[in-house]
């Protein structure tokens, strides 16, 4: 790589934000971050004094690399331009907005505007900048129910059960439109299933503002005390325990997944859609046994009821993303909670811990 090739971050504090930023460092590409900390905001207290976060103090500290950051909000349009006049970008990989998906039924316009209309701001500010490649943080909640396993990218779309999963869809239509409008966008809508673990040295992961959204980072929060134990939201699902089955993979595989897709650039593909999970499904009570492997810690679990809006099993297809970009999850189970462990057991209270 000869040219300093810039890519814009948005959202990139963040848990997966933050390890795609790691491996763009270790690819040599230079990652511009915008964030406002609305996902990202503990340990903002022990930024340096540059401004950055202390989830990217970390990733120089293990790159040995600085990353170029800014303090501001994809809503906020004179701020994108700011950022765009000062570099020219090769692409911008868009992980802002907000995302917990219980909170989104609640404060559904907030969703609303935050996730769409930023997108809209940013692929705005894009266009006058001229710069036309998009990696987009999408889900697998843009899938809803099921209509057959595991999930693939033909698979119908726009059953969403709550206000995040239909942000995600919408922006997704936004931009099939944008590229039908103007083919000479390359843009990469990335469905994600469930990321769990951190980076292998344990200086970054998932650390959630509030009670964790999703199973692993309370069940990590369950072993190291911090929460007394773990609700299992129904046990009477046609699976093979009676507990929901998901797709889990590990963070750095998601992140290695986005550096695969500025590789692709290089044949101008157009709009693509990927899955990237692993093609595996574990059960809650699956994940709960291999992660007290893994961290030697007991996880004491009650069963409840059945959540609203949840689904029996959800896995991908992930052939698609391997024929194309040569992508596939390396990382397994095991792998995945070890890690988790180590992050956990390490800041026991996540970037608000102090660590020699």
């Amino acid at each position: 790589m000869g040219e300093t090739e810039y890519v814009f971050v948005t959202g990139g504090a963040g848990y997966i934000g933050s390890h795609t930023v790691l491996e763009l460092l270790n690819k040599g590409y230079q990652p511009v971050v915008m964030d406002n900390f609305s996902n990202s905001c503990k340990g903002c207290d022990s930024a340096s004094q540059r401004g950055i976060p202390e989830s990217l103090v970390r990733v120089e500290q293990l790159t040995g690399k600085e990353i170029i950051f800014f303090k501001a909000d994809i809503l906020d349009k004179s701020a994108l331009r700011k950022v765009f006049s000062k570099y020219n970008f090769l692409c911008v990989i868009h992980f802002a907005g907000l995302k917990a998906v219980g909170e989104s039924s609640t404060i559904p316009m907030s969703y609303y505007r935050v996730n769409v209309g930023g997108t809209i701001n940013l692929v705005e500010v894009m266009k006058e900048f001229g710069v036309h490649n998009l990696v987009f943080s999408s889900s697998a909640t843009v899938y809803g129910e099921p209509q057959y396993l595991p999930l693939d990218e033909c698979h119908a779309v726009g059953s969403c059960t709550n206000p995040y999963g239909k942000t995600k869809y919408f922006i997704e239509e936004i931009l099939k439109d944008l590229h039908h409008a103007e083919p000479n966008w390359n843009v990469f809508l990335l469905r994600y299933f469930n990321p769990v673990g951190s980076h292998a040295s344990g200086r970054i992961g998932e650390d959630p503002l509030d009670a964790p959204n999703n199973l692993m980072p309370y069940v990590s929060q369950v072993a190291i005390g911090r929460r007394p134990l773990l609700s299992v939201f129904g046990d009477d699902y046609p699976t093979t325990d009676g507990t929901g089955v998901r797709d889990y993979i590990h963070v750095v595989d998601l992140a290695v997944g986005h550096v695969a897709c500025l590789k692709k650039l290089h044949d101008n593909p157009g709009l693509k859609i990927y899955n990237l999970g692993t093609g595996q499904g574990y059960s809650v009570l699956e994940m709960v046994k291999a992660f007290e492997a893994a961290s030697g810690q007991k996880v004491p679990y009650k069963v409840v009821g059945r959540r609203s809006g949840d689904v029996a099993s959800v896995y991908a297809a992930t052939t698609l993303a391997y024929e194309e970009l040569g992508w596939k999850a390396e990382r397994g189970l095991a792998e995945m909670c070890t890690d988790l462990w180590r992050w956990q057991s390490s800041n026991p209270k996540g970037f608000a811990s102090t660590v020699d």
